[in-house]
């Protein structure tokens, strides 16, 4: 059979009822919108976690982790043999890293290295009057932290200089910040687990937009610490790395611990819960949007099925006149195909539409998230696997009736 032949039929049945085929193009259309924007939106929310995550944590952290489990002397010598005390009080051991600048300086030689910064990072108490909060205080070179973590972006007020030409000086964490009543120019007391105090100068506030950072976290100088905490000039606890590929990271990191016998943490380990969290998202997005696509199918196989029931007559007709059945299969294939094109590229207009209001609509998310609006992402891959899956199932829903019409013997249903 010509296919202009078959068109033609296929038009004039879509023509007849017109109504019920905008109802059928309308149910593609909704459900490819709605997939479009809510696979758009959560991935961007996934995204957006990510990043804030991977901007806010290393990709490497190597440290000597103090482990306060160690087997008695006598237990080692005479296994078995004597009642061994156990649950002994730890050894006093530094977390200190030994040669931690020159293990650093070769760490940033290596290649897929994007940059290294030496720490002292240390527990703290910020004192300002009565307010006294617990928090973390880390001594850096304020330089290399910066090519890590991009500080001068995060910054709410001040600047990285002033941490540079103040010895003395704190960067603190916005929201820790203000739980302490404090701005730039402000004085801190900041007292140290050893029990040193030391008055600093808050020179600037940074915010991450992570709770655990922005909450509890400061900078200061890298000596600054070492002072503090009555240590020399070489004292190093943490050395964080940078990865070009966060995803070389994890075997990077393997490497660094079998070379110098320290432990490693990589990015994936230190988020696991953002990452689960992530994939959780992932499942129900595809879950609903697929659900979606899959109602809008039945939809039109409904509408399809009553087209072939409305239309028995002039299947018998046509099939009387000398089509066969792969001819009426063609016919109403064609009517699929129509309704899920245009309700389908419909679909995608309005799905873009949707999702770019969406990326404009202002977001008030205070001082604990940096955004401004909310996060979508306009990836081509989604418009393709939607328009794909949207023909997929609007074919699949016109094929079963058609091959039911194919079936139709015109003898009977002319004889009524």
């Amino acid at each position: 059979m010509d296919i202009r032949i078959a068109s033609q039929i296929a038009q004039t049945h879509l023509l007849a009822k017109k109504r019920q085929t905008l109802v059928a193009m309308l149910g593609v259309t909704f459900g490819i919108a709605m997939f479009i924007t809510m696979i758009s939106f959560m991935q961007g929310v996934n995204q957006f976690l990510e990043d804030s995550a991977l901007d806010a944590s290393p990709h490497i952290r190597l440290y000597n982790e103090v482990n306060t489990q160690r087997p008695s002397l006598i237990d080692q010598l005479y296994p078995g043999k004597f009642n061994v005390v156990y649950h002994q009080k730890p050894k006093d051991e530094l977390a200190r890293i030994k040669n931690g600048m020159t293990i650093a300086e070769r760490i940033e030689k290596e290649p897929g290295v994007l940059g290294v910064s030496p720490q002292v990072a240390t527990q703290a108490f910020y004192n300002n009057g009565p307010i006294q909060l617990s928090g973390t205080i880390s001594g850096v070179e304020i330089d290399r932290e910066n090519r890590l973590y991009k500080l001068n972006t995060r910054l709410k007020s001040g600047s990285l200089r002033g941490l540079e030409s103040n010895p003395d000086g704190l960067i603190m964490g916005a929201v820790l910040a203000r739980k302490l009543n404090v701005r730039v120019g402000d004085k801190v007391t900041v007292t140290t687990p050893i029990g040193s105090t030391r008055v600093l100068r808050v020179v600037g506030t940074f915010g991450f937009g992570v709770g655990t950072v922005d909450n509890t976290k400061s900078y200061a100088n890298l000596s600054t610490v070492q002072e503090m905490l009555q240590k020399d000039p070489s004292y190093i606890t943490d050395i964080h790395i940078k990865m070009v590929d966060p995803l070389q990271a994890i075997p990077f990191g393997q490497r660094l611990r079998a070379t110098y016998g320290y432990y490693t943490e990589d990015w994936a380990t230190a988020n696991t819960a953002i990452l689960a969290g992530e994939k959780i998202r992932n499942v129900m997005t595809f879950v609903v949007s697929m659900t979606l696509l899959v109602v809008a199918g039945f939809g039109i196989y409904n509408i399809m099925n009553m087209t072939v029931i409305n239309k028995i007559k002039d299947i018998a007709i046509l099939k009387a006149t000398g089509f066969d059945g792969r001819d009426i299969i063609a016919i109403f294939l064609l009517q699929a195909v129509f309704i899920g094109l245009s309700g389908g590229l419909l679909g995608l207009l309005i799905g873009f539409g949707l999702s770019y209001m969406l990326s404009i609509t202002p977001f008030d998310a205070g001082d604990f998230l940096s955004l401004k609006t909310f996060p979508v992402i306009f990836d081509p891959k989604y418009y393709v696997m939607g328009i794909l899956f949207g023909v997929i199932t609007t074919v699949l829903a016109g094929f079963f009736p058609s091959r039911k019409a194919a079936q139709v013997d015109p003898v009977a249903i002319l004889r009524g």
